[in-house]
């Protein structure tokens, strides 16, 4: 049975796409079509922000995007030297809270020790953070994009926990998206499971997924990466055949598995 992931391809160098190995021992054939594209913007404030950590309590990432844009403060050689010599030391005396693996093992990437990131969610790491962060201490610096929910910082505020928001890129559809879509249903057929991994992802794919499965929509088990994205496919009227417990793509896939063998008991 054929599978379609509405996400970005991990990168090329680290081997095959963990969704696309995992959906594969359960014999599903899984093809990735890209969604998304990224605007970095802001980042020479954003190095001036990390160029001063007792400014700050700690960092919060929930965005994998949010450390591309620091890998790419640190690709100029003055900026990765000053980091490698003293910044990377200095923040990791403070807190790094991440949510989710992709985030987390990014963030270990450029040489920090992430937290929290079995939160698999916003709403959840800012229960985890409100339980370790005192209130009126100094602001955890936020790198985010244009587009982010605004629950994180609210539940902070509410719990007098400082939060300083920097978007550091912004999220546009990617270029390629209405073609690759129209490509994959004529040369595929209409795929058993169609997952979706964020609100925007279903805002920039639906209208085209309706066109192209016409009456046979109904076929399709549609899948969440997160209670975030099935929120945004409920909202738009999708009914959501599975929810990710968390987001892996172990749960992933075990929750297609489980959706489309109850379809065919």
């Amino acid at each position: 049975m054929k599978v379609l992931l509405l996400k970005d391809p991990k990168d090329k160098d680290s081997g095959p796409d963990p969704y696309v190995k995992e959906l594969g021992l359960y014999g599903f054939e899984a093809t990735l079509i890209p969604v998304l594209s990224f605007e970095f913007i802001s980042l020479e404030s954003l190095f001036e922000k990390l160029s001063d950590p007792e400014c700050y309590g700690g960092l919060v990432f929930t965005s994998p995007r949010a450390l591309e844009a620091i890998k790419i403060c640190l690709k100029e050689n003055s900026k990765n030297e000053a980091w490698l010599k003293s910044l990377k030391q200095r923040w990791n005396t403070k807190p790094a809270y991440v949510v989710g693996k992709a985030t987390a093992s990014l963030v270990e990437e450029i040489g920090l020790i992430p937290q929290g990131e079995k939160s698999g969610n916003a709403e959840k790491l800012a229960e985890y953070i409100c339980s370790r962060e005192k209130p009126n201490s100094s602001a955890l610096l936020f790198p985010c994009g244009a587009l982010k929910r605004e629950v994180l910082p609210t539940v902070l505020r509410e719990k007098g926990i400082a939060l300083e928001s920097l978007t550091v890129y912004q999220t546009t559809q990617h270029a390629d998206l209405q073609e690759s879509l129209s490509s994959y249903f004529s040369q595929q057929g209409i795929p058993a499971s169609v997952a979706f991994f964020s609100p925007s992802g279903v805002k920039f794919c639906l209208q085209h997924i309706q066109k192209l499965s016409g009456d046979f929509i109904d076929h399709i088990k549609f899948a969440a990466i997160g209670p975030t994205t099935a929120e945004a496919m409920e909202a738009a009227g999708i009914p959501v055949s599975c929810t990710a417990e968390s987001p892996t793509p172990q749960d992933l896939a075990a929750g297609i598995q489980e959706a489309l063998h109850l379809q065919n008991c």
